[in-house]
């Protein structure tokens, strides 16, 4: 990236396990403060479409992401995200070894995986998911596999802590 820092886009599933699990408010506050602090800096950010299904749960994720992370929030309705959008359904539809119901789930518009992937071809951005590589899957449709096939790197929530140097 010529000396430019990545910039990690991060998905859905980012918040909600860590909020679900293993970094909920009560157990490590320091992870939230990181993301908030990363975000502010420009490094970490999610997409509109993300934080809809955050919004979806109506709780105190949701809240937590209005108070401390809505600015990093980005629109898709981008010229150039649309077009990678657009690459990135018309490869999955073209695979053959997903079920019809696998293609229509990912490319359901309100589904904030492909935007993901097409937000960071369209940007530059490595992926942050928890979603596990799955390329003989057939009826999901998994980010990595996705990622892979669009060159994008495509990291999980501890790698990406790695590199940006968040302890806890």
């Amino acid at each position: 990236m010529n000396g430019v820092p990545n910039r990690y886009v991060l998905d859905t599933s980012v918040f909600i396990q860590a909020f679900r699990s293993y970094y909920h408010f009560d157990i490590a506050p320091g992870f939230w403060q990181a993301l908030a602090k990363h975000a502010g800096a420009g490094t970490l950010l999610s997409i509109d479409r993300v934080k809809k299904e955050i919004e979806n749960g109506k709780d105190e994720l949701a809240k937590w992401t209005e108070n401390h992370f809505h600015g990093s929030f980005e629109n898709t309705a981008d010229n150039q995200v649309l077009a990678d959008y657009q690459r990135v359904i018309q490869w999955v539809m073209g695979q053959g070894q997903y079920t019809p119901a696998a293609k229509a789930e990912f490319a359901d518009a309100d589904n904030a995986d492909a935007w993901i992937v097409a937000y960071a071809l369209a940007r530059g951005c490595v992926v942050v998911t928890q979603e596990v590589a799955a390329p003989q899957a057939k009826r999901i449709i998994k980010i990595p596999d996705v990622c892979r096939a669009f060159s994008v790197p495509c990291i999980d929530t501890f790698e990406m802590m790695r590199k940006l140097g968040i302890k806890l």
